[in-house]
C-alpha cells in the first residue's frame, strides 16, 4: 500500500512538474520577497529575504536576510528556556543551473552579523559567514518553494550561560516561499 501511494505522489508530481514546464517560459529572475524558517545549529528561527534582481547572464544575485532566532538554554532557575536574538546577512548567489523551466539550482555565502541576547552573551555583536546550497522549485512564474542546506561560521558562544556552549554555529537549513515581482 505503502508504495502505491508513493508511486501515485511521484507520478502526481512529475504529470503537474511536466505540464507547468510547458506552460512557463523563463523562471522569473527579478526582485524576490520571502520568508522562511530556519534552523542555525540547534537554534530555530524564522525570517525574512530581500534578493536583488539577478544579472551577468541571470547568473548572479544579492541577498538580505534578517532572521529572528530561538537559543535554547537552562535559565538560572534550572528551567529550559527559549531566549530571542537576531541575525542579519548579506550574501552572493551563482546560479549553479536550472532543471527545465521551474528549479533553479544555486549556491549561496556571504557575511552574518548576530545580535546576541544580553541574557546568554555578553557580546553586543558578533560577524561571521555563511555558505549554502539551495533549490527553487517554482510553481508560478512569480512564486516559488525553496529549501537551503549549508553552514553558518561565527565563533559564537553563550558565555552567560554554564558550560558556555556555541550557537548558531555549524549546519543551517532554510525552507519557505519566494514571490518574485514581474
Amino acid at each position: 500500500m505503502k508504495n502505491t501511494v508513493l508511486l501515485i505522489c511521484i507520478l502526481i508530481c512529475g504529470i503537474s512538474s511536466s505540464t507547468y514546464a510547458q506552460e512557463t517560459e523563463e523562471i522569473n529572475s527579478n526582485w524576490g520577497l520571502g520568508f522562511h524558517i530556519k534552523q542555525n545549529q540547534q537554534d530555530f528561527g524564522l525570517g525574512v529575504n530581500m534578493t536583488s534582481p539577478y544579472f551577468a547572464q541571470k547568473k548572479v544575485a544579492l541577498r538580505v536576510r534578517a532572521n529572528l532566532l530561538f537559543n535554547e538554554h537552562i535559565n538560572n532557575t534550572n528551567i529550559t528556556t527559549w531566549t530571542p536574538y537576531s541575525s542579519m546577512s548579506l550574501g552572493i548567489i551563482g546560479v549553479a543551473g536550472k532543471i527545465g523551466e521551474f528549479i533553479r539550482l544555486y549556491s549561496e555565502g556571504g557575511l552574518t552579523l548576530l545580535l546576541p541576547s544580553s541574557e546568554f552573551s555578553s557580546e553586543s555583536t558578533v560577524l561571521g559567514g555563511y555558505g549554502l546550497f539551495g533549490f527553487e522549485f517554482f510553481m508560478h512564474q512569480s512564486a516559488n518553494y525553496f529549501i537551503e542546506i549549508g553552514g553558518v561560521g561565527t565563533g559564537a558562544s553563550a558565555d552567560k550561560i554554564v558550560g558556555n556552549p556555541i550557537y548558531s554555529n555549524g549546519l543551517m537549513i532554510n525552507v519557505g516561499y519566494r514571490y518574485v515581482f514581474k
